[in-house]
């Protein structure tokens, strides 16, 4: 299996959905029905993917 660094958009979009299950584990955004942790998951899995995917 061959990984590629992802592309700077999935990197960004990974990070802006870090940053919300950050803020969300704050507490500062409490109206996302989500737990926190489960948002970052979702970030990390959108960021292995682009890793995993070339030209993603």
């Amino acid at each position: 299996m061959n990984l590629s660094a992802p592309t700077q958009i999935v990197f960004i979009i990974s990070v802006v959905i870090a940053i919300i299950g950050a803020l969300a584990a704050l507490g500062v955004l409490s109206f996302i029905p989500l737990a926190s942790v489960w948002i970052v998951l979702i970030a990390f899995i959108v960021l292995a993917g682009g890793c995993l995917m070339r030209g993603a």
